[in-house]
């Protein structure tokens, strides 16, 4: 009886180990990709979601979405260059969109600063 009640509980700790695992997995994966990222919150000039999330008349809404698409963009892999220089870029925006969110003063600036679109082009596309 005793061994198999220890059998059993090492069979639930694999178990549950893989589970934990792919759950892991499951949230380090991006929720968008970064051509998804660029053309939902870049497009559209003036009117993009990132000059709205950012701008005087800017909804609850509109920044936190622009949080949820740069928080999907850290996740993604660059397609070409130095993934420390992507963390990094990717990271500084994340920290700026949702100081934006918070209503930090000059956030929205600090945003579009950091969205810089040749900042990253330049090295990572």
């Amino acid at each position: 009886m005793q061994k198999f009640l220890l059998g059993a509980l090492g069979l639930s700790a694999m178990t549950l180990g893989t589970i934990g695992v792919i759950l892991a997995d499951d949230t380090d994966k991006p929720k968008y990709t970064i051509k998804e990222v660029m053309k939902a919150a870049h497009a559209g000039g003036p009117n993009s979601l990132l000059n709205k999330a950012t701008g005087a008349n800017a909804t609850k809404e509109d920044k936190e979405k622009i949080v949820e698409l740069y928080v999907a963009l850290s996740k993604n892999k660059p397609a070409k260059g130095d993934e420390k220089s992507w963390k990094e870029k990717t990271t500084l925006i994340v920290k700026e969109a949702e100081a934006n969110l918070k209503g930090d003063a000059g956030a929205g600036r600090k945003l579009v600063a950091a969205a810089n679109c040749m900042g990253c082009h330049r090295v990572h596309k």
